[in-house]
């Protein structure tokens, strides 16, 4: 049996929608981070910009030069050796927009996942499968922490691959530690291409029964 899969829409209005805000989701997300950052400190370093964005120090000085000759930010000499960036007033315009549009985007995405997750996780709630371990820390597992817990289901677990620390309450832990929980299904929390996760946790001896995807 194969994992369970969400079934996407075919409807032409949907499908422009879903694909218009994906598109905004991977192209302007950056803008909305480094925007953000020089609104919150307008001495940022191109060093500091560079770890918060997760771009090389090089792309990054790119990256600003770009961002000035849109207009959206001023470099300023303070000193011989330094510079400070500021916002112009259509980069504060900008950042409202995108932050508008990723409001919106957000709530797009938890009604689609509300939707979804409701439609495929009905019939293991009726088998009392109510245990549900989620891989993943990123919005896509926020966003379906709210769907499992609407359904009254129990968040037994959360996993993901290097990271550690606490996240919607529980410890991170590697994978590989599957077999020291007790769940009925994994849920694997990414909107990305998700069959590559899903072998890799029937390699490591999780039956493809037990994996719910988001696509």
């Amino acid at each position: 049996m194969k994992p369970v899969r969400i079934a996407e829409s075919r409807d032409p209005a949907h499908l422009q929608t879903a694909g218009r805000r994906a598109a905004i989701d991977v192209e302007d997300r950056r803008n909305l981070q480094a925007l953000e950052a020089i609104a919150e400190n307008a001495g940022i370093t191109q060093r500091t910009l560079a770890s918060k964005l997760g771009m090389a120090l090089g792309l990054t000085n790119i990256y600003l030069r770009r961002l000035v000759r849109k207009g959206y930010v001023k470099c300023v000499n303070v000193q011989s050796n330094r510079l400070r960036y500021l916002l112009t007033p259509t980069g504060i315009a900008e950042k409202t927009r995108l932050t508008y549009e990723f409001m919106e985007y957000s709530l797009f995405l938890y009604g689609q996942v509300r939707t979804h997750l409701r439609a495929v996780l009905e019939p293991h709630l009726r088998e009392n499968r109510r245990r549900v371990a989620v891989y993943g820390t990123g919005e896509a597992a926020e966003l379906a922490y709210l769907s499992i817990t609407e359904l009254g289901l129990a968040l037994v677990a959360v996993f993901d691959g290097a990271n550690t620390g606490k996240f919607l309450g529980q410890i991170v832990q590697p994978i590989e530690r599957h077999t020291d929980v007790e769940f009925d299904l994994l849920l694997v929390a990414s909107l990305e291409p998700s069959e590559p996760l899903v072998e890799r946790f029937v390699a490591l001896g999780i039956s493809r029964e037990r994996v719910v995807t988001l696509r």
